[in-house]
């Protein structure tokens, strides 16, 4: 009954952020960056800090210093998405964000050097899923496929409220009932994309800590193959990386491959879901190893560059006729 509640509670908040976004032109216009041609109402997935605060007030009230965290990267974003912010004060309060959550979750017992891993690999993944968070229904597909998956190993490791979990899957079905449609009627903007990573950050890393199983980081690893791999090539190419492009692979499907959002935003998810499965599966059965994990990264790198290499040959042959 509580979650019919929040259901709605929450349907109604986004309907209502809806109108008002649209009278205060909180909107997305297209441009020659966009993957979308039609003006869109632009941080609607401000209702997953909202969920996460709904979860805080009616379900006990803990780790109130990590909603606290969660909501200042979360005001952060949402001014962004109205006035655009300096690189520097968005990476300071990204920086003051994770070390709260990394405080609350006891990680600062571990080596310095361990630390500062975390450290740069938990805001690298925020603004990596920020980054990927370019056509309809990526980000919440891709967000519905890791609460799942956490959801599942919830229930034999607890590491994590599963009353939280099930409150963002129910945000996410919401949203993605406005977004994942051939014309979305809202974008999650940065104030959406970024909180979700941030709980997601929380999730994995409380994850790897209760299990002491460093191979879970593979749950992130088709976001985390697609961005690094990109970088790397404009790197190569002598780009600006922080200026805004359209070279992401789930781009290039999009854009120039002419695949639909829905399509390359299933793809994206359904092919993260079998890793998650089979990650899962190999971890139980007692395969999984520092080697095979290595394995995994290579073969999904490889796979990642022939497949992007293809679709490349694909789109310059049907451009040059």
């Amino acid at each position: 009954m509580l979650y019919a509640i929040v259901f709605f509670t929450l349907t109604a908040i986004l309907l209502a952020y809806i109108k008002i976004a649209r009278i205060l032109n909180i909107v997305d216009k297209p441009n020659d960056r966009s993957s979308h041609q039609y003006v869109t109402v632009r941080g609607g997935g401000i209702i997953f800090p909202i969920a996460a605060v709904l979860w805080y007030l009616l379900y006990g009230k803990t780790d109130p210093w990590i909603i606290a965290a969660l909501l200042l990267i979360a005001v952060i974003s949402f001014i962004d998405d109205i006035i655009l912010l300096s690189s520097s004060s968005r990476l300071l309060i990204h920086i003051v964000a994770t070390t709260v959550l990394l405080w609350q979750i006891q990680i600062f017992g571990l080596p310095w050097y361990g630390i500062v891993l975390i450290y740069i690999l938990t805001l690298g993944w925020i603004n990596a899923f920020n980054f990927m968070d370019g056509i309809n229904g990526i980000t919440g597909i891709y967000g519905l496929v890791s609460l799942c998956t956490f959801l599942w190993l919830n229930q034999s490791i607890p590491f994590i409220p599963s009353e939280l979990i099930i409150t963002l899957i129910n945000s996410i079905l919401i949203f993605l009932f406005f977004n994942f449609r051939r014309r979305a009627k809202t974008f999650a903007g940065d104030v959406g994309s970024i909180s979700l990573a941030f709980i997601l950050a929380w999730a994995i890393i409380s994850l790897i800590l209760t299990t002491g199983r460093i191979e879970y980081i593979l749950f992130f690893a088709i976001y985390g193959i697609d961005t690094v791999v990109t970088i790397l090539i404009r790197l190569f190419r002598r780009e600006n990386i922080f200026e805004a492009h359209r070279t992401h692979l789930y781009q290039f499907l999009s854009n120039e491959y002419k695949w639909s959002h829905i399509k390359v935003s299933l793809s994206y998810g359904l092919i993260q879901g079998i890793i998650n499965i089979s990650v899962i599966l190999l971890i139980t059965n007692n395969y999984m190893n520092y080697f095979v994990l290595l394995l995994f990264v290579v073969v999904l790198a490889a796979a990642y560059l022939f497949l992007r290499h293809k679709i490349q040959k694909a789109i310059d042959w049907r451009y040059s006729y």
